[in-house]
């Protein structure tokens, strides 16, 4: 099998067979390409010809043009899925990638934006959405979900209308793997979905062929996109202070730490965010050690040797 078909094959079988996200399908799809060029160079066009010396190169040439440790992680593991794929489905002898390593991505803690800030962020939306400009109610609203029930960003997006129960408080979604859960929000939330509901979403919905089963819409009255919510978000953390990400992926990590700091259980914030696994879930309790021991330092009298006079 040509690679190029190998390629589209072992796409489709992520999508339909694996339930992999679009955005894993294409960051998988835009490194695999890069592979089939880089053997390509080599003269090697056929899959079954892929052997664990050619894919070592490719990681090295990568790595040597300074790609990030979390991108050759990435890379590694996509070059594995595709091996993997090519022996199951006995289009090669063997599978090459299975040996196949990269340098693990550094351990970073996520960014965090403090519960004062977070209040400072939604009075100016609040402020927006009190003109009555439909976008505004619905980038509120959109906010206050991703935040209050600790969202990703693709789940608010792909979430209908049916999916929210304003009176039990709670939204519908469908995370990685196509596995439904049900989860928690505010009255703030609440207030704002229904003020979008009732003029921010028909307004929109004018402007297009029809509503359809959107939740949220987009400025043209279809179904809004990620890439629309990151801008949103991203120009809104613009003035926060802190350094790191500032897409929505931050507004889930601080909805999370908010959560383990103000008591939360871990098994509910897991459940909360859709993690598969407790330790994915852990790494909020670092990010919640590391807000209290700056406290700690900050605050208590004991806590920093007095320098000598």
């Amino acid at each position: 099998m040509l690679l190029p078909e190998a390629l589209e094959a072992h796409r489709l079988h992520l999508e339909h067979e694996r339930g992999y996200s679009a955005h894993t399908i294409g960051s998988y799809g835009s490194d695999l390409a890069d592979l089939a060029r880089f053997a390509a160079n080599r003269e090697v066009t056929d899959a079954a010809d892929l052997d664990l010396e050619l894919l070592r190169d490719w990681l090295w040439a990568a790595s040597s043009a300074g790609l990030a440790r979390a991108t050759l992680a990435r890379r590694a593991a996509a070059a594995r899925s595709l091996t993997a794929w090519l022996h199951r489905s006995g289009h090669a002898p063997t599978d090459a990638g299975a040996r196949l390593r990269a340098p693990k991505a550094q351990g970073r803690l996520p960014r965090v934006v403090g519960g004062e800030q977070m209040r400072e962020l939604f009075e100016g939306l609040e402020g927006r959405a009190a003109e009555g400009a439909p976008e505004a109610q619905r980038d509120l609203a959109i906010v206050e979900l991703l935040y209050g029930s600790a969202l990703r960003v693709s789940e608010a997006c792909g979430a209908d209308v049916d999916d929210l129960d304003l009176g039990a408080l709670t939204v519908r979604v469908t995370g990685k793997g196509d596995k439904q859960r049900v989860v928690p929000f505010g009255v703030p939330a609440a207030r704002a979905l229904s003020t979008y509901l009732e003029r921010g979403r028909p307004a929109l919905a004018a402007r297009g062929d029809g509503p359809g089963a959107a939740l949220f819409l987009g400025d043209r009255g279809a179904r809004i996109g990620p890439r629309s919510v990151h801008r949103l978000v991203s120009r809104l953390l613009e003035a926060v202070p802190g350094s790191g990400p500032s897409g929505p992926h931050t507004l889930r990590h601080s909805a999370a730490t908010h959560l383990l700091d103000g008591g939360a259980d871990l098994r509910a914030v897991q459940a909360i965010l859709g993690h598969a696994s407790l330790g994915t879930t852990q790494i909020y309790t670092h990010v919640s050690m590391e807000r209290l021991t700056e406290s700690y330092r900050l605050a208590h009298p004991r806590a920093v040797q007095e320098e000598a006079g």
